[in-house]
């Protein structure tokens, strides 16, 4: 046995118990032999990791980023079954886009690109981008009511998902905890985000973030330490490939852009990869699992891509008209003024920006403040800062990057970098909306300003001729003090860092409406199509479609960028409805039942279509809770 004096580090004295990892005595009691004692271990012993996970970080954060969500989205989940956030014109589609993906994925998958809106078109569901990675929580629940109360949900889950997604992303680059709380409610709740609370899929950016942090995760990279080889985990390179795929199912109008943004991410690592192994003696390690997992995992990427993608060019191909051009571009791009401007929903900036949004030709899409906050953090983290000077000048050239293309055509017009994009890149030209990109922006800022928050202010300077790589370590000394001193100065600095916490999290508190969403009317429970509702005009077509996630009968009625063909023709054909030409119109490409809503109808050409003579054409009229349906023999 060894004595107390000759022990050394790494030696084990038998006759004391040993302590596992988890804190519990290895020796078991006399009680704890009995099956009841061993019960009762087992439940401490469960107790104890409960509590452990509850403690956990990220635990706290996927928490903290829900409560946060709720608090912010208020009172999205005061009313879910009644209200919408924003308007009763895009998050009613949405609401509809989730409900579709999940009922044909349950009945027909093979009819998923072939909606039950503008009939008889093909490749409907692909008229905009279609959330299609939400349609598991599709699949629960039936009709309008359920479809409103899914989407209310998931408003508020996209903002946690991209507060975590933030969170873990700079966590993963070597930020402290209180840079990841700033850089997660920043990009989350940035104030421009709050005039695209109608954009569920502009919202949903979360998974950018966290398979960004996956990836990182997965290849033992980071700011801090650069590349390290032991600290590789295929199974989270796998991962981040996965949820990437997830985030290009949502739709292309942001999900493209995170695809070239991943490609080069990939070229700048080779690029890096093969001048180390070139350069150094020493060939850095990569592995033939984690090769595995890029390729197994980008190739999953890749069909999930040309999946998505194949609809919209048979949508091109069909209705040419739907192309977006540069003069749709330059509609929506923004100056630069706009991205120091916040939207009305801000409730911090919004009052004070009026007179700004004034002078912006579309303020919806052109007013794009990441936040003051944020940007004055930034700023302080190029010159104060966790990374070294190399990486904070590349994330400072990728925020001026990102701002040149969220400019779109306001810098250098139809032979700027945005254009050439539009020319040369494919996929590009269906992003009509520039602005958008903003996002990289806001994320580029964040890891920007969890940098300068990360710095440590409390180290001693070094003495001259000192090694800075050798640290105190307390159990080698006998004194203390010195560290207890640092910890003590560490406490005031963080109690500081929570202002800037504090200050952006304020900039996210929105004032956003929620409006009322338009009950179903009683005609169209149960009905079968195909069938046309009246009028077919304006944001009505957005309800018509809510209204018709019961049961899914296939209806021509729709809303989207552009108007087919068919669609044009049939609301042509019917001004006159019902005579003896609309009629047989009708009868020709399969529509039986027609479906008058009188009180919509004021003011549009159908308004007097109920008082209309139907003697003589095959057509039988009724009253149902107020609706007259015409059925059509």
């Amino acid at each position: 046995m060894t004595t107390e004096q000759d022990a050394r580090p790494g030696d084990v004295d038998d006759t004391e118990p040993t302590v596992p990892a988890d804190g519990t005595p290895a020796e078991r009691t006399s009680t704890d032999r009995t099956p009841g004692g061993r019960w009762r271990a087992r439940g401490r012993a469960a107790v104890r990791r409960t509590l452990h996970l509850l403690r956990h970080e990220w635990t706290l954060a996927v928490l903290g980023g829900l409560l946060l969500a709720i608090v912010l989205t208020w009172p999205t989940l005061r009313d879910i079954t009644r209200t919408i956030p924003q308007d009763i014109g895009d998050p009613i589609l949405q609401a509809w886009q989730i409900a579709w993906g999940g009922h044909v994925l349950l009945t027909d998958p093979t009819q998923l690109w072939h909606s039950n809106t503008f009939y008889p078109e093909p490749y409907t569901y692909a008229y905009s981008d279609t959330l299609l990675g939400y349609a598991p929580a599709g699949m629960i629940g039936e009709g309008p009511v359920a479809a409103v109360v899914r989407y209310n949900i998931l408003y508020v889950l996209v903002h946690a998902l991209a507060f975590v997604g933030a969170y873990a992303l700079v966590r993963q680059l070597g930020a402290s905890r209180i840079g990841g709380a700033v850089a997660g409610v920043a990009f989350a709740y940035a104030p421009w985000r709050l005039s695209q609370a109608g954009h569920l899929h502009v919202l949903s950016v979360g998974g950018i973030a966290l398979a960004l942090a996956m990836l990182a995760r997965g290849h033992g990279w980071s700011l801090r330490h650069g590349y390290r080889p032991e600290r590789r985990r295929p199974g989270w390179a796998l991962a981040g490939w996965l949820v990437a795929a997830w985030q290009i199912s949502l739709g292309f109008g942001i999900g493209l852009p995170f695809g070239y943004a991943l490609g080069l991410l990939c070229v700048a690592g080779l690029i890096g990869y093969g001048w180390s192994w070139w350069r150094r003696s020493t060939r850095p390690v990569f592995g033939g699992r984690l090769l595995a997992a890029d390729l197994v995992g980008g190739a999953v990427f890749g069909a999930v891509t040309l999946f998505m993608a194949l609809p919209y060019l048979e949508v091109v191909k069909l209705h040419p008209s739907g192309r977006r051009t540069l003069a749709h571009i330059e509609m929506f791009s923004p100056p630069l003024r706009g991205f120091g401007t916040a939207p009305p929903e801000s409730w911090l900036w919004g009052e004070w920006h009026a007179t700004a949004r004034e002078s912006l030709s579309f303020p919806g899409e052109m007013t794009l403040l990441p936040g003051v906050t944020l940007i004055g953090l930034a700023f302080a983290g190029l010159f104060l800062s966790a990374w070294c000077l190399r990486h904070r000048l590349l994330l400072a050239a990728g925020v001026l990057v990102s701002v040149v293309l969220a400019s779109g055509t306001q810098i250098g017009g139809a032979d700027g970098p945005y254009a050439i994009l539009v020319r040369y890149f494919p996929g590009w030209d269906a992003i009509r909306t520039p602005g958008r990109l903003v996002l990289w922006t806001t994320l580029l800022l964040g890891v920007l300003a969890a940098g300068a928050l990360s710095a440590d202010l409390t180290r001693p300077a070094a003495s001259p001729g000192a090694d800075p790589s050798r640290s105190i370590d307390p159990s080698q000394s006998t004194d203390i003090t010195p560290a207890r001193r640092r910890s003590a100065r560490r406490w005031p600095v963080r109690l500081a860092l929570l202002v800037p916490l504090a200050l952006v999290t304020v900039e996210g508190v929105n004032l956003t409406p929620h409006a009322t969403v338009l009950p179903q009317p009683a005609a169209l429970r149960d009905a079968t199509g195909p069938l046309l509702v009246l009028p077919s005009d304006g944001i009505l077509e957005f309800s018509v479609m809510l209204w018709a996630t019961d049961g899914f009968p296939q209806i021509t009625n729709g809303l989207a960028s552009f108007t087919p063909p068919s669609q044009a023709q049939t609301r042509a054909m019917t001004l006159t409805f019902p005579d003896a030409q609309s009629v047989a119109y009708l009868r020709d490409v399969g529509i039986r039942t027609v479906v008058v809503l009188p009180e919509y109808v004021v003011g549009t050409p159908w308004q007097d279509v109920i008082y209309r003579p139907v003697d003589g054409l095959g057509v039988r009229r009724e009253e149902i809770a107020g609706a007259v349906v015409f059925r059509i023999s």
